[in-house]
Formats: structure tokens, C-alpha cells, sequence
């Protein structure tokens, strides 16, 4: 880690081992206790953090990095979303920050389309690995350790894209087998996912709302309806809202791409229809969500 944030997290100009040493093994050993909770992803994730944080503490005796991803570790732990390390936080070299873009642009289009959903432990395995591959970079000085985490960042990545490719394209139809019959109408739905507390439309839910668009344009509908959703973290009342933004983003960018407005409905129903069950003010990927369907 760049040694400018290892004083700030100090919070004092000392020498980095004296002024971090003891705040390192408090924020590891409270992690190596801590029970997770939350969804199977941010249990996996303060598993992952908690693996990275000891190993920075005892083999690589790299106190504030095993500082900064032990605390990771603890708010994953408690069902926080934890997202992957900014580039910005770290000094590197132009080409490295251009591949490390690339692959934190990756892991969070995959993160859009429901990778920490589909599949919780090999999505945790990519986000902390990214975090290894980065924090390595940065110091620039161990190949091995550069190319381990990057390999492992690559492998983890690659299992969950061939995971998520069958959902985004259908299997080609065999030559001799009879034409399949168009999906019905009122069976065909579609879901985008947002970031915490959010409504933008991310990278990966661009990719599902084209194919709206597209099926939208093949078809003569007599509507399309949008129903936006939410975790319980938070106010009903505010919730209820934010549902009714997420819908309303979604029909934004319908409309936006040749859909006939006056076809498109929405409704927010805040935290009401949750698709994963969870206690009052917990944070769930799943359930922050619009859901599409055609009349």
C-alpha cells in the first residue's frame, strides 16, 4: 500500500511497522472471530478478505495492507457491500492502471449481471484477488506474487463469465431439429440489478436492456411493465422511492433506445417482494432489482 495511507490510517507520521503493527493484528484477529452474516457473497468475500488479511499480516509482514483488507473483511462480514479496490487509491505505473482497468471494468459488469448471485464463492475469489493483484502491482517488486494473483484473478474471472454466458445467449438450435416456438409473451421477464443505495444503469444492465429493447422491437406487445425493487436497508418510505426510481431509470433508458413511451408502465414496490428473504435492514444484491415483462 502506498505508505502515505498506511500513515494516515496511523494517524501520525511514525515509522510504518511501529505506528501500525498493533492496529493490524486488533483488525485481523477481529476478523479471524467474526461470525459473517449476510448473503452467501459477503459471507464468501469476509472468508476470501480474511485468508488476504493474514497472509499480508504473517508471511508478507505488510501491517497496513493487512489493516486496509481486514477491515474489508469485517464489513463484508457484517452483510456490507464491500466493492473491489478504485485504481485511484493506488500509485501505478500507466500501463498497469490501464490493465487493471480493464479487469475491474470486467469484474463489475459481471457483478451487474448477477455474478454474486449465480455464484457467490467464485465471485468473492475475483474481487479479492483483483484487490491481491492490485496491491501487489503497487509495490511492483515480487513477479511471483504479481503473477499469482493476476493468474488466480483470470481463472476466477473466466469460471464465472462461461457461467453467465448461457443466460445471455441462448444455445444455437441444432440444423436438423424443428424451429423452436417463440417464448410466449406473458412468460418472457427479464432483471437488472443496482449497486447499493443506487438507480443508475450499470454496464452489465445495459447489456439486458438492449436485449429488451431488441425482443421489445421483434414483437407486437400491447405493453411492457417495470417493477422496481429494493433490499430492506433503509426507510420503507425511502425505499418505496427508490423503487420507483429504479423503474423509472429502466423505462428512461427504454424509451431512450426507440420504445414507444406510451407502451412502457412502472411501479415501485420497495422492499414488499423480496426474491431473497433476508431480516429488516440487511443489504442483498438480489433484491435491489427491476424486473421487466411484456403484456
Amino acid at each position: 500500500m502506498n505508505i502515505w495511507r498506511g500513515l494516515v490510517l496511523c494517524g501520525a507520521v511514525l515509522a510504518l511497522a511501529a505506528c501500525s503493527n498493533s492496529k493490524s493484528f486488533s483488525e485481523v484477529n477481529a476478523l479471524n472471530n467474526a461470525k459473517a452474516v449476510g448473503s452467501p457473497f459477503t459471507q464468501a468475500l469476509a472468508s476470501e478478505y480474511r485468508d488476504f488479511a493474514n497472509s499480508e499480516l504473517n508471511k508478507e509482514y505488510d501491517y497496513p495492507d493487512a489493516l486496509h483488507f481486514a477491515r474489508k473483511g469485517l464489513a463484508a462480514a457484517a452483510g456490507e457491500t464491500v466493492l473491489p479496490e478504485p485504481i485511484s487509491d493506488w500509485n501505478l505505473l500507466p500501463e498497469h492502471m490501464n490493465e487493471l482497468s480493464t479487469a475491474r471494468g470486467r469484474l463489475l459488469v459481471a457483478f451487474d449481471m448477477g455474478a454474486r448471485e449465480m455464484a457467490p464463492k467464485e465471485a468473492a475469489v475475483a474481487q479479492v484477488r483483483f484487490d491481491c493483484w492490485i496491491e501487489e502491482q503497487e509495490e511492483n517488486w515480487q513477479a511471483k506474487n504479481i503473477r499469482g494473483c493476476k493468474e488466480q484473478f483470470m481463472d476466477a474471472m473466466n469460471k464465472l463469465e462461461g457461467m453467465l454466458k448461457p443466460a445471455e445467449f441462448p444455445p444455437p438450435v441444432e440444423a436438423t431439429s424443428a424451429t423452436a416456438a417463440p417464448m410466449k409473451t406473458e412468460d418472457a421477464m427479464y432483471l437488472v440489478f443496482f449497486d447499493w443505495n443506487k438507480y443508475n444503469i450499470g454496464a452489465g444492465a445495459q447489456n439486458v436492456l438492449d436485449a429488451v429493447v431488441t425482443e421489445v422491437k421483434s414483437r407486437q406487445l400491447k405493453g411492457v411493465h417495470i417493477v422496481g425493487h429494493t433490499d430492506t436497508s433503509g426507510p420503507k418510505h425511502y425505499n418505496d422511492r427508490l423503487s420507483n426510481k429504479r423503474a423509472a431509470a429502466v423505462r428512461d433508458y427504454l424509451t431512450s433506445h426507440g420504445i414507444d413511451a406510451t407502451l412502457v408502465s412502472t411501479e415501485g414496490h420497495g422492499e414488499d417482494e423480496l426474491l431473497v428473504k433476508t431480516p429488516d435492514n440487511t443489504r442483498e444484491p438480489a433484491n435491489r432489482r427491476a424486473q421487466i415483462t411484456f403484456q
